[in-house]
């Protein structure tokens, strides 16, 4: 269950202002939270014709969907490294890790359940089995996923002290002036589209390290170290410091010069203790062929070849 705020700045129904203020609330799905008493006005339960005046707080409460029992299904895998203990993928762009309302089948974790037939860790239920961390459906690159709960137990705890690391390179609009660069900055649910993260002053701790890899004319490839993993992070945090990554629709800038997916964000290395040898492994995948050939084109413009 879920609930946020925010204050009408003018005279208008309730069930309408919900829906322009939470994008992800149709005027339809507003009038049923109304009726079910989950839209409050000053704390009071009102009828979806009420119209707000100014400053009238409006609660807004969402119970959380029931969780789909994710299924295997027979979908290709990219796999980089697989032992009893540990599967390491590369995920394309346009895949989601596991399923949700919208998307419940052809995720990550339907075919890591059918090419393991079956045999994940089951610590986070039956939806993300095996699921440690996760990347956003449009981002591409390494996950590692538990094949049983030790497993899982130990990628889990390397998460939180950070032994498990994260490198990702990004291709932002705009130069980036220096070299180098540490962003902390707490993300939190934007309170005026709860479909995106937002900087918000009680949000959660979070910081990114990144480097300037390369410089074109009115772009910069960048490589990126999560300090915390929150969702959206490193998209957020890139665009907090005026530089979106390119093809990106949420975050991103409106009239963007290439016709793209989805935004060239990739996790190209991923670095953590084994939970069984506890040797340090280390893998890395190909940045993908689509945000190549942008490289390409502006290493061509920029005369960077």
């Amino acid at each position: 269950m879920e609930t946020y705020e925010f204050t009408a700045k003018e005279k208008k129904r309730i069930d309408v202002l919900v829906s322009e203020e939470c994008s992800a609330i149709s005027r339809s799905y507003a009038k049923r939270l109304i009726e079910e008493g989950n839209i409050l006005v000053n704390g009071n339960e009102v009828k979806s014709n009420y119209k707000t005046k100014e400053g009238d707080v409006i609660s807004v409460t969402e119970e959380e969907p029931s969780p789909i029992e994710a299924e295997p299904e027979d979908i290709p895998l990219d796999i980089v490294y697989e032992d009893e203990s540990v599967l390491v993928v590369n995920k394309p762009r346009g895949m989601v890790v596991h399923p949700a309302a919208g998307n419940e089948r052809g995720t990550l974790v339907n075919a890591a359940l059918f090419h393991c037939m079956g045999s994940l860790s089951g610590i986070n239920g039956k939806f993300r089995p095996g699921i440690v961390h996760r990347i956003d459906k449009d981002t591409t690159g390494l996950l590692v996923i538990a094949k049983d709960d030790e497993a899982h137990k130990s990628l889990t705890e390397q998460l939180a002290d950070r032994s498990l690391s994260r490198i990702y390179y990004c291709l932002v609009n705009g130069n980036i002036k220096e070299d180098e660069g540490k962003i902390d900055a707490p993300i939190g649910r934007n309170p005026k589209d709860r479909k995106q993260m937002a900087i918000v002053k009680d949000g959660r701790h979070a910081v990114t390290h990144f480097w300037v890899e390369e410089r074109f004319s009115g772009y910069t490839l960048v490589k990126c170290k999560l300090e915390t993993g929150r969702t959206h992070q490193i998209r957020v945090h890139m665009k907090h410091i005026g530089h979106s990554i390119v093809g990106d629709k949420t975050y991103g800038i409106k009239n963007e010069k290439f016709t793209l997916d989805g935004q060239l964000l990739h996790a190209k290395e991923i670095m953590f203790i084994h939970p069984v040898t506890s040797e340090k492994s280390s893998f890395s995948c190909p940045i993908p062929d689509d945000f190549l050939h942008v490289l390409e084109i502006l290493r061509k413009q920029s005369g960077n070849l």
